[in-house]
């Protein structure tokens, strides 16, 4: 008994000192855990600033201009004979315009154009969406809401007369419907106003359109007509400047994007409703999304603008490419591009159909994505509206309770016995199932009228619109979402993408083919986080070549026919050296797909000759071509796989 019990003690002993040996072990592990992790977490903290403003070496590329597109220049001057204005013009011309700020930019340039065919007097155009009865600002007239008059007027005077009203003679008998007035459609051709409305303007001497399409002459015209081309350019890149107050506002954006020394990319996903339901998207949205979708479709139908059924395959719509990219697919793109978490993606666009919510994945990808709201204060951006008359923000009024005379009188005339029992109270209506944009859709099956509140929201639309259109042009690299979607109508990235062109050609603007994208997709959908090496070389190829020549050549085959605006080449451009006739390629109709421009001007010449010296001396060449790029070697590939490994965020895969 003595001798077991003494076994029971020293096993007993032998037990706590290994427990307080263990105890011992782990404090000290984890002391010194927390102190490494502090340490480090310490110093990341101190160097952030450092690491944000400095790029990394091996992507200096991704944000490179594109050399083989550095001898294009912006060249709109006419180039032949060009008479100015009859200054005895007396035929007048005034516009009502449709839509949103892609819609207006178009048509404006369109009205301009047709004016000088039919040497009349344009009329300053009437914005519908920021007219006095849309409860804007009295600081602001229609047009000067969103550009500038004098600027407009006074850049065209050799081109066309311009003027901001109607003789007062004319006034009156406008007010009485007296002059005629057209509804044009986007593909009017100049046979049309040549034939059917010059002839009632020589005898009414005033007439009137109406714009809702987008614009109101076709994209491509004759070939004897390129002055008039040119004239469009002329409009949309100079004399078209938005007022003072956006472009300051807008340059202190782009500075405050800059501020750290790094670039940054703009990105326009083009999730609009409208796009959206023509396209037949609405399975790749979920809940009330889809109702709002299918509903905005069934009455494009009903109004003859879609002439298809109600309900199709969104996947098979998406596959060939009639539907955006979502947000998170164009992360994984841009992490197969090779670009940092670090990265600065500014958000363009006044709609973001779906909400934020759809912006998750891509902002656990990159935590950098800022849009007007992360720039502005709310000071800054009341102070571009102006001072407008307060207006009611909620109208939800909740419906009167009944008193308990009105209930038993209710009781009492409810017919003969036996009653059923009184229906349960109603459940209470919570405010935000009401006073969304979206509560219609729980009671009615028609969508209600604008609220004053939601036309003056529209207005601030334009605004918002014309602040990202400024900080999208000036961005180091744009990527568009949704382009060339071929309903017909301007699109906002088609817009940016041809300024870009004009202005600075050789700026990096990734023009993708969705349906090819979509095709890749396709292939590693199942495991989107983590592509193989070869998708990944498949991308990279794709998007690449799609800065150049190839993609040049496919803006100008499906997009330039809709919108000769995302697309001005080559008659607003010229070439500094000239291009290769080999290079050159015309379509079937004889119409220039790439090259085709004219030798630029002496003074461009040399102006450009100085640029490239002074931007040589400043930045030094860290580009690498194309084709050593996608050309890789297995060594380089595992360094930029376990460099990537260091960028990444816990967030990167969501699945995870």
């Amino acid at each position: 008994m003595v001798f077991k019990s003494r076994i029971k003690w020293i096993a007993l002993f032998v037990l706590i000192l290994s427990m307080g040996s263990l105890v011992v072990h782990l404090s000290i592990t984890k002391s010194s855990g927390v102190q490494l992790a502090y340490s480090a977490r310490d110093n990341l903290w101190q160097d952030f600033d450092s690491l944000l403003g400095a790029q990394d070496f091996r992507n200096k590329h991704l944000w490179r201009p594109v050399k083989s597109l550095e001898t294009l220049q912006p060249y709109a001057n006419p180039r032949n004979s060009y008479p100015a204005p009859s200054s005895t013009n007396n035929r007048f011309i005034y516009a009502k315009i449709f839509g949103g700020f892609d819609k207006i930019r178009s048509s404006i340039c369109d009205l301009v154009t047709i004016s000088r065919l039919l040497n009349a007097t344009l009329v300053i155009p009437e914005l519908q969406e920021s007219l006095r009865s849309k409860g804007i600002s009295n600081k602001f007239k229609s047009f000067s809401y969103l550009y500038d008059e004098e600027q407009f007027i006074a850049f065209l005077k050799n081109d066309v007369i311009v003027t901001k009203t109607l003789p007062e003679s004319l006034k009156a008998a406008r007010k009485r419907n007296e002059f005629p007035l057209f509804k044009p459609k986007n593909s009017a051709s100049p046979k049309f106003y040549l034939e059917d409305v010059l002839p009632k303007l020589k005898k009414a001497n005033v007439i009137g359109l109406i714009v809702s399409d987008g614009g109101c002459l076709q994209s491509t015209l004759p070939a004897s007509m390129p002055e008039l081309q040119r004239l469009r350019c002329r409009v949309a890149f100079h004399a078209l400047q938005l007022r003072s107050e956006i472009q300051v506002l807008g340059k202190k954006m782009v500075d405050r994007l800059r501020k750290s020394g790094q670039p940054f990319l703009a990105y326009h996903p083009g999730l609009v409703r409208e796009k959206l339901a023509y396209h037949g998207c609405a399975e790749l949205f979920q809940d009330i999304h889809s109702e709002l979708i299918q509903y905005r479709r069934a009455q494009m139908i009903k109004q003859k603008f879609i002439l298809e059924e109600l309900i199709v395959d969104s996947r098979l719509r998406r596959d060939n490419g009639l539907c955006p990219l979502m947000p998170e697919e164009v992360g994984i793109l841009l992490k197969a591009l090779g670009y940092s978490q670090k990265a600065i993606i500014y958000l363009a666009g006044s709609e973001m159909f779906g909400g934020q919510r759809v912006l998750i994945p891509l902002r656990a990808m990159f935590p950098n994505l800022v849009d007007r709201t992360s720039l502005c204060s709310t000071d800054e951006l009341s102070e571009l509206v102006g001072p407008e008359t307060p207006l009611p923000e909620n109208t939800f009024k909740m419906p009167p309770r009944k008193s308990d005379k009105q209930l038993k009188e209710e009781w009492n005339k409810a017919g003969p016995r036996p009653r059923p029992l009184p229906p349960p109270p109603d459940r209470p209506i919570y405010q935000h199932e009401k006073e969304g944009w979206y509560g219609w859709l729980t009671e009615n099956d028609t969508e209600p009228s604008p609220s004053p509140m939601d036309l003056r929201n529209q207005a601030h639309r334009l605004l918002w619109d014309a602040l990202d259109f400024a900080v999208s042009v000036e961005a180091d690299v744009f990527f568009p979402g949704f382009n060339n979607d071929g309903s017909g109508w301007p699109d906002f990235s088609s817009l940016v993408m041809g300024q870009r062109l004009y202005e600075r050609p050789s700026s990096r603007t990734y023009r993708l083919d969705r349906k090819v994208i979509q095709e890749l997709f396709n292939i590693t959908r199942e495991d989107m986080y983590h592509p193989n090496r070869n998708w990944t070389l498949r991308v990279r190829k794709h998007l690449n070549s799609s800065l150049g020549e190839s993609g040049l050549i496919r803006q100008s085959m499906l997009s330039k026919p809709r919108s000769f605006l995302s697309h001005p080449l080559p008659e607003c451009s010229c070439r500094t050296s000239a291009l290769e006739d080999s290079r050159q390629l015309r379509s079937d109709d004889g119409r220039f797909l790439y090259g085709g421009e004219d030798e630029c001007p002496k003074w461009i010449k040399s102006a450009g000759v100085e640029k490239s010296k002074t931007d040589d001396g400043d930045q030094p060449d860290y580009e690498h071509d194309l084709l050593a790029e996608q050309s890789e070697t297995e060594e380089e590939f595992a360094k930029s796989k376990v460099a990537s490994a260091f960028d990444q965020d816990e967030e990167w895969d969501p699945n995870d």
